[in-house]
């Protein structure tokens, strides 16, 4: 197996910033060949924002004709925005019975389809995994050669595909109660600050909290079992997502009926409260309390985003010392 090797395909991933979301999906080990038994499974198609439903329309007819079963679409950094949005899609996926995603990508020299394992956990897939990867500048092009790599490799066995991708299902990603306002409870409640599994970002995490958080919490590991965390006493968790503004907003279930362009934030310089003006599809980090055992997020009383996580983490931080009356 090898990993991309077309040319153009790389200026094809020299997408703009707006365009990441986090966390993201590990690198894939790829190659020409169709997994076992793609047409005769389910399959989800995880796609870019970028692509428009006419897009999104011609990709499932290709996927009828050579037998893919697409059951539903979500946008791809809606479903990897964060550990909470990717723990609640996932358990979607588990109880579709969800064998394959599908990734469906575009960028500024053409397109690219992906397909790989489901692994039935919340990072969806493994690092290094198998997966069949077609790119093309042209849509039908590429259509064109999965179905000739397909019906190569198998025999096609999904025959009740649906005639338009299903792009209106919602999971909610939030268990409990989603409330707009801070988790007051945390001037007794102890929380738990995962770390982020870099060296110097867990010391800048580290040394935040120690200058600014008067309260009770402790960093934890990356990862850390939060059944566990709640039998050692901490009530709450530190959350956040990282994806494109309106991707977040929605993900964290805000009215996205306005069709707002761009999201006024508040934030913190030298310490005095400002607005700060970001375009929608400018990537955020967006933090928010999260309480172990009921699930009720916590998203704060206005919008405190910010494109770096530590300016991010402080908005939150400072507003909701504000809110508590904490100095």
């Amino acid at each position: 197996m090898t990993r991309c090797r077309l040319p153009w395909l790389v200026l094809l991933l020299v997408l703009p910033a707006t365009a990441l979301a986090q966390p993201a999906l590990p690198s894939l080990n790829t190659s020409a060949t169709p997994p076992e038994k793609l047409l005769s499974s389910r399959a989800v198609a995880l796609f870019d924002y970028r692509l428009t439903e006419k897009e999104l329309a011609e990709f499932q007819r290709g996927f009828q004709r050579i037998g893919i079963d697409a059951i539903a679409y979500f946008g791809l950094d809606m479903v990897t925005a964060g550990k909470d949005p990717m723990k609640a899609y996932a358990a979607y996926f588990e109880e579709r019975q969800v064998a394959f995603l599908l990734l469906l990508e575009k960028g500024p020299y053409g397109y690219r389809f992906t397909a790989t394992s489901f692994n039935h956990k919340p990072t969806l897939v493994d690092a290094g995994q198998p997966a069949w990867q077609v790119s093309q500048p042209v849509l039908n092009d590429l259509l064109t050669n999965m179905l000739q790599d397909a019906w190569r490799a198998q025999k096609k066995a999904n025959y009740l595909v649906n005639d338009f991708p299903e792009t209106d299902i919602v999971v909610d990603v939030v268990k409990g109660r989603r409330q707009e306002f801070y988790a007051i409870d945390l001037r007794v409640d102890n929380l738990a600050v995962p770390k982020f599994g870099d060296e110097n970002i867990d010391k800048a995490l580290e040394q935040f909290f120690t200058q600014n958080y008067p309260l009770k919490y402790q960093l934890v590991e990356a990862g850390s079992d939060e059944q566990e965390l709640r039998r050692k006493g901490f009530l709450y968790v530190l959350c956040y997502v990282h994806t494109r503004g309106e991707a977040a907003k929605e993900v964290l279930g805000y009215d996205m009926s306005k069709g707002e362009k761009s999201y006024a934030s508040i934030t913190y310089p030298e310490g005095q409260l400002q607005l700060k003006i970001l375009p929608k599809d400018e990537v955020i980090y967006k933090f928010y309390f999260r309480h172990i055992e009921n699930g009720n997020i916590f998203l704060g009383t206005k919008w405190d985003a910010d494109t770096n996580w530590l300016e991010a983490l402080r908005n939150h931080i400072m507003a909701f010392k504000q809110e508590a009356k904490i100095n």
